[in-house]
């Protein structure tokens, strides 16, 4: 009697099956009779034995190449496993090590090995184009990158500041000395000044030559304190005569000389006890553009007066926030001598004038005294200071 045998009760023969099991099904091959399991252990025996010799191969073939490269720089041969773990080891540091960069020149220098890869020609054109970028971003004549001379601008417009406001706190003497004994302040403050020029909305020198073209031909004109002599340069080819001065000659068209000194011109004051345009002048017209610099810049006015023609014209432009009382400038010109014509002041940086020549009487030392106290009429050009460092640098650094 079956164990568990049970009147009433039966379970069929067949195991049940699950409707949608998951489970794997064996081969048949596994469930068949014992000759067909054989069969399939030998199939498998075959497809071990073909895997183990193809990885036998591979591993062969790695050794060989590994030698011939090892034999090239004479190196001992490694024997198998070495090789094989060493290979192994080389790829897995070149995967998880990132290359080190490179310089834009040095990868467009480098020379590329010719292959059929395209990356290799797109990386190689990409490195042409970063070193043409470089290039562009630097300055051709001092190496300098676009951001250095930014930098670089930006000093020396501080240094001209520096320059500036020394000239307009110094007498004209000891500013004609500091540029005699190093000549590179001359240099270096009229490059500021080209820089400063920039940003102005107009230049009073433009303004008197597009006036003065219309002035007849052999006009002298004297510009006292020319700079570059911008003025002679656009005027001379017209016709007019241009003498220009200025502390340092570093062209042709310039005289070195101190306008509030003597200038190499002739004239004369007059003689005492009467009124006198004075003698022997040959001047029509004196300039003064943005050149009252010094403290004792009144002297140069009175210079002004002993070279110029009787009614000859003084024509001033200076920054208009120099200016503490525009009245009190007009008296000061006109107690040397001249008398206004015309006063322009709408521009926001520059105020223009000008005068006519008139008789005077002759005045002594004393009463030039008196006349030359007044400079402070004139403010210098002061500039603000962001920081103490800052002035500090400039005055030690770029000094």
């Amino acid at each position: 009697m079956p164990l568990f045998d049970v009147p009433g009760w039966s379970v069929p023969a067949d195991p049940l099956t699950e409707p949608n099991s998951r489970k794997r099904k064996r081969p048949a091959s596994e469930t068949g009779s014992a000759q067909s399991r054989v069969h399939s252990a030998e199939i498998n025996l075959e497809k071990l034995v073909k895997k183990l010799t193809r990885k036998r191969d591979e591993d062969e073939s790695n050794v060989s190449k590994f030698n011939a490269a090892s034999s090239h720089s004479k190196s001992k041969p490694l024997r198998k496993k070495q090789v094989s773990r060493t290979i192994t080891d080389m790829d897995k540091k070149n995967i998880s090590l990132p290359m080190p960069l490179m310089k834009a020149s040095e990868r467009a220098t480098k020379k590329v090995k010719q292959s059929h890869d395209p990356r290799l020609f797109e990386s190689e054109e990409s490195s042409k184009k970063e070193l043409e970028q470089s290039h562009n971003d630097s300055d051709s004549s001092s190496g300098l990158t676009s951001m250095q001379k930014n930098m670089k601008q930006k000093l020396e417009g501080a240094r001209f500041r520096i320059l500036n406001q020394t000239l307009y706190e110094s007498k004209s003497g000891d500013a004609r000395r500091m540029m005699q004994e190093d000549p590179t302040v001359y240099t270096e403050y009229h490059n500021g000044f080209r820089q400063q020029v920039l940003s102005w909305p107009t230049n009073p020198v433009d303004h008197y030559v597009q006036n003065l073209s219309s002035y007849p031909v052999k006009t002298i004109v004297a510009d006292l304190g020319c700079g570059d002599a911008a003025i002679a340069r656009a005027l001379i080819p017209k016709g007019l005569s241009v003498l220009s001065f200025d502390l340092v000659s570093n062209n042709p068209y310039v005289v070195e000389a101190d306008i509030c000194g003597t200038l190499p011109l002739p004239g004369s004051e007059g003689t005492e006890g009467s009124l006198s345009d004075g003698e022997a002048h040959i001047v029509d017209v004196v300039v003064f553009s943005l050149s009252l610099m010094s403290t004792n810049w009144p002297q140069s006015i009175r210079e002004a007066w002993r070279i110029l023609k009787p009614n000859g014209e003084l024509k001033i432009a200076e920054v208009a926030s120099r200016f503490r009382n525009l009245e009190e400038f007009i008296s000061l010109a006109s107690s040397i001598g001249f008398k206004l014509k015309s006063k322009d002041n709408s521009n926001t940086h520059f105020t223009l004038f000008e005068f006519s020549k008139v008789s005077r009487k002759f005045k002594s030392l004393k009463d030039w005294d008196v006349i030359f106290s007044k400079a402070d009429t004139l403010k210098s050009c002061e500039y603000k200071r962001r920081c103490a460092f800052e002035d500090y640098f400039l005055r030690t650094v770029l000094t």
